[in-house]
């Protein structure tokens, strides 16, 4: 990821995750994210839309962005891939509890109770 890249959305709660469908249709979805080791890190539901269309396309973009998703920043071209390396997910999660605290605690234990934590899918976004 470049410096740039890393000053801008370091700070952010959320960013604008944009994947594409086949026919190049962009698709925006805010998302907490951490970023480790140059590389930014996200959690979702592997059954989610956005896992299908990283499978499909590896092509992404990030900008910051507010809890709604309203962009109020630069968009940084990348490349989304999902992980399956338990020790690098267990990385990416751990940074993220570190950025979100107890709001992270929460998503966990909201999985947890409600059976969805076996069908997590994590993202690494390269810009």
């Amino acid at each position: 990821m470049s410096t740039r890249a890393i000053q801008a959305l370091a700070p952010e709660p959320y960013v604008s995750l944009e994947t594409f469908r086949r026919n190049g249709a962009a698709v925006p979805t805010p998302v907490w994210f951490a970023i480790l080791d140059g590389r930014l890190y996200v959690v979702t539901d592997g059954t989610s839309a956005k896992v299908k269309r990283i499978r499909a396309t590896k092509r992404a973009r990030v900008a910051a962005c507010g809890v709604a998703g309203t962009v109020h920043g630069e968009w940084f071209e990348g490349r989304a891939r999902l992980i399956t390396d338990p020790e690098l997910i267990a990385r990416a999660h751990a940074a993220l509890r570190a950025k979100y605290g107890w709001q992270m605690w929460l998503l966990d234990a909201g999985s947890t109770l409600f059976g969805r934590i076996g069908r997590r899918a994590w993202i690494e976004v390269s810009v």
